[in-house]
């Protein structure tokens, strides 16, 4: 991948000498993949206070359980309108790396299970590769059960 091809997700990853491997979307499918694959969820709650959840790409997001896990009565997902005005990255490319602001990051417990998570590398059709160990050196985090198999 060229200079001018790498994201601010990967210029923070190599900043905190976290390695990590690039995709193109249309790349994944050929490589083998034997991780899973995150998305990055924007949401709110009554207090205002805006969260992110990352959980695996074939699962939903459990809004009780998530609402639990940052303290908060019940949350709502974040309109596409408002994501890039918030978070810099606009929905398909959000990556919970190099947001305009640091909000409260959850991932879904499940990547305690894998050496190897891949989510967006902050710009649509582009992807990381990282370790979960590797997480803490770029973000603040925590771990929760936050996912459910199907939506209500």
């Amino acid at each position: 991948m060229s200079k001018k091809d790498k994201t601010n997700v990967m210029r923070v990853l190599e900043q905190k000498k976290v390695d990590y491997q690039a995709y193109e979307w249309d790349q994944v499918p050929k490589a083998s993949v034997d991780f899973p694959i995150y998305k990055t969820l924007v949401t709110y709650g009554k207090t205002g206070d805006h969260y992110v959840f990352v959980i695996p790409t074939e699962k939903y997001l459990d809004l009780k359980a998530a609402a639990k896990a940052v303290g908060e009565k019940n949350i709502h997902m974040l309109l596409e309108k408002d994501l890039l005005p918030l978070t810099g990255y606009v929905h398909g490319g959000c990556s919970p790396i190099g947001m305009k602001k640091q909000f409260v990051t959850v991932f879904d417990q499940s990547i305690e299970a894998f050496d190897q998570i891949l989510f967006s590398a902050g710009k649509v059709g582009f992807a990381v590769q990282v370790s979960p160990k590797d997480l803490d050196r770029v973000l603040d985090y925590q771990l929760a059960m936050i996912t459910k198999d199907k939506e209500d």
